[in-house]
């Protein structure tokens, strides 16, 4: 399977992982369609993927406006003939206790990382579906939604929505022979903590990342630096060759097995008691 000369589209393109993927993409000679609510960042990284000889464009889009992410598959469409890989790579981060979290930081959060990763693929999935060649979806959860942890409970919450809406997509599109896969990247160095503070909206007021509570989720969760977290370049290392494999799940990095199996394990004995007479 090869995808190149298809089309490549990646919200959250600016920066971080996004811009990480489009490098994975660019380099599979995929044309590149680039979106982030940063509209300058964006069309940096499309313009570096075009001084490498690559062929890619950039849109200023903002998740929350369906009319803009409907204008940027049009813009796939006409500039390059279809969708062949989608990335749905969005997500806002909003630290704190969670009885710290207004209702309007809760709302913020699930609407960005929610009905942000929904309506980007309802705005895409008529191009992809009439796109030719191979054709795959790429959802980014959160290592959060296998291993939760204290202090991060609104985006943990959204992250598992969006595990499950994928799940789902995953299905009801196999018969279409459209991929899907869930991304589950765990802690990166890159601006993401930043990149939510400025897209925050100003009525919220100031969002602080307080090192104590990035420390204590750290420590909830049995995450160091060493094992944990890394660069977006090595997260996104397999992912080209795990998305032509149609793989459900991808796990970037991080090394928690033993929670994966402790929580399975509990999972299966709360499932054998509910067979008790």
């Amino acid at each position: 399977m090869s995808f190149a000369g298809g089309t490549a589209v990646v919200t959250g393109a600016g920066s971080g992982l996004g811009a990480a993927m489009v490098a994975q993409f660019a380099a599979q000679d995929m044309a590149i369609v680039a979106l982030d609510i940063d509209g300058a960042r964006v069309e940096e990284v499309a313009r570096t993927v075009r001084d490498g000889g690559g062929r890619a464009v950039a849109m200023r889009v903002d998740v929350a406006d369906s009319d803009a992410l409907c204008a940027a598959a049009t813009l796939a469409d006409e500039t390059f003939g279809g969708c062949n890989i989608l990335c749905a790579n969005v997500g806002v981060q909003q630290f704190g206790a969670i009885d710290t979290l207004s209702e309007q930081d809760w709302h913020w959060v699930l609407e960005v990382n929610v009905m942000g990763v929904i309506r980007t693929v309802t705005a895409f999935l008529p191009l992809i579906r009439r796109t030719g060649g191979d054709r795959r979806i790429a959802i980014t959860s959160s290592s959060a939604a296998l291993t939760p942890g204290i202090r991060m409970g609104a985006y943990t919450a959204s992250k598992y929505a969006v595990t499950g809406y994928a799940e789902t997509l995953r299905m009801e599109l196999a018969e279409e022979a459209i991929g899907v896969s869930i991304l589950f990247p765990a802690g990166m160095t890159t601006r993401h903590l930043q990149s939510s503070v400025q897209a925050r909206p100003a009525a919220l007021g100031v969002s602080e990342a307080r090192r104590a509570d990035i420390d204590a989720m750290m420590a909830s969760r049995g995450m160091d630096a060493t094992n944990h977290v890394a660069s977006a370049d090595h997260a996104v290392r397999h992912l080209v060759a795990d998305l032509a494999a149609n793989e459900r799940h991808i796990v970037t990095h991080g090394e928690y097995r033993a929670q994966l199996l402790a929580d399975q394990e509990a999972i299966l004995r709360a499932h054998d008691r509910g067979q008790r007479d």
